[in-house]
């Protein structure tokens, strides 16, 4: 069996299972956030009862994250109906924006979009925060109201996304009927030259495959080339499944994952105890990829869907208006380290936008020097709009005072996010072309698409 299979076979408590079966899984973990999460309850309520107990208070996780930072009234309400919810239902694994259990979150505007406006358990973007708090553990079966769920697939278990109805009912009975995906097999093999990232990888593999090519298929990685990778890079690559369509990603267990998981559920206090899945001799994929990681060069994913894969360096007649750097899959702290590197002693050209996906990474940028500075101060330094409030910003679009969020129509921006449909940041009339943190340095440097290999030394 492929290791996606082997999940789920131990998850439905069967000794096997192949690529089109039907059966029942237990869910280990159900996340939900702000704008599933009110709508999840709802289905919840109206199915099992206004007075009924969730299966496993233990096991679910609610992280507000997408429309937080706004002034708009009815985001700000999904909030409360979350908290609320938690309230009710005694959930020790909510991330809330303040830290009054009985009051409402309120943005306020007069303290602007850039410094801190949330409390001490906000976590951020949910697919980030769910390993930083200690809940994404080798072996399990991971459930989220959200497409990019399967950004947990890095850490050896079958994370996938899915719609507010299934989640009501998983939250109620803590099971959901799957049909098991084929598997698609991507062996990495070498490692990443200078200037080239994880976001590269992936997007590679899309251009090879297309934005559909993976519907409802787990897409495998494995190969010498992924213990050369860190853990965010591997999140980097799981994310973006979904934009080949996976049903999920998913990565063989090593001892990197173990260091992270480990060291993570202790400091949180986590469920620490794991059982990870290995690779078979007899995994049978529908489909094979060798990818030589120190043969790619920077990539972009252009207008209008991931799979519109050209190399940066053939793209340098297009030029930008704004850069953005962010999201789950975009604004980790090595993202912003590799975005700082080609920025230090540099001016952006650009409109250009920063947003860490966690609290713990404003932190960390905030406190590593780099020489005399700070790595936020190089970035601050460079012309970037740097904002504490982590979250997901603009990468959904979000209300029209969404920090980054593109309002102006014709606007081309390069974006270290992971979706490109028209309209995902904004406006619709736009043009985002995706590519990696260094990608969108250098980009922002020249005020066109540009290879980062030119601003970085080996």
């Amino acid at each position: 069996m492929t290791l996606t299979e082997k999940l789920l076979a131990r998850a439905s408590g069967k000794a096997r299972v192949q690529a089109g079966d039907n059966i029942w899984v237990n869910a280990d973990v159900l996340m939900t956030h702000d704008v599933c999460g009110p709508g999840t309850i709802g289905v919840f309520k109206r199915e099992f009862g206004q007075d009924a107990k969730v299966w496993d208070k233990n096991k679910i996780v609610i992280i507000p994250d997408h429309y937080i930072f706004t002034a708009d009234s009815k985001s700000n309400r999904n909030v409360d109906i979350l908290r609320d919810f938690v309230r009710e239902q005694g959930l020790p694994y909510f991330y809330d924006v303040i830290d009054d259990p009985n009051g409402h979150w309120h943005f306020d505007t007069s303290k602007g979009m850039l410094n801190r406006q949330y409390g001490s358990r906000y976590a951020g973007v949910c697919h980030t925060a769910l390993p930083q708090k200690g809940h994404t553990r080798p072996g399990e079966i991971l459930f989220g109201t959200d497409s990019h769920t399967c950004m947990a697939g890095a850490f050896n278990q079958f994370a996938t996304g899915i719609g507010n109805t299934d989640a009501g009912f998983v939250m109620g009975t803590g099971k959901l009927l799957i049909k098991v995906p084929e598997t698609m097999h991507f062996r990495l093999e070498g490692s990443l030259s200078p200037g080239v990232m994880a976001k590269d990888v992936i997007l590679h593999c899309i251009g090879e495959i297309g934005f559909d090519g993976a519907t409802y298929r787990a897409m495998q990685f494995d190969g010498e080339g992924v213990k050369s990778l860190s853990m965010d890079d591997r999140m980097t690559i799981a994310n973006m499944a979904i934009e080949a369509g996976g049903k999920n990603g998913i990565f063989e267990f090593d001892l990197r994952t173990q260091e992270y998981v480990d060291a993570r559920t202790k400091l949180n206090g986590t469920k620490s105890k794991y059982e990870p899945v290995l690779r078979d001799q007899d995994e049978k994929f529908i489909y094979d990829l060798t990818v030589d990681l120190s043969r790619l060069e920077p990539t972009v994913a252009c207008h209008p869907d991931p799979g519109q894969r050209k190399k940066a360096k053939e793209l340098g007649h297009v030029k930008l208006d704004r850069a953005y750097v962010g999201s789950c899959t975009g604004g980790k702290t090595s993202d912003f380290i590799e975005f700082a590197r080609v920025l230090r002693g540099r001016r952006v050209a650009i409109d250009t936008f920063g947003v860490p996906a966690t609290p713990e990474i404003v932190r960390d940028l905030q406190s590593t020097y780099w020489g005399q500075e700070t790595v936020w101060q190089i970035l601050v330094n460079a012309g970037v709009q740097m904002t504490e409030n982590a979250g997901c910003a603009a990468c959904l679009g979000g209300p029209v005072d969404t920090f980054g969020r593109i309002n102006k129509s014709g606007i081309n921006c390069i974006s270290a996010t992971n979706r490109n449909f028209p309209g995902r940041m904004g406006d619709k009339e736009s043009k985002v072309f995706l590519a990696s943190p260094a990608t969108v340095a250098a980009s922002a440097v020249a005020g066109k698409i540009a290879d980062p290999r030119e601003y970085v030394s080996n």
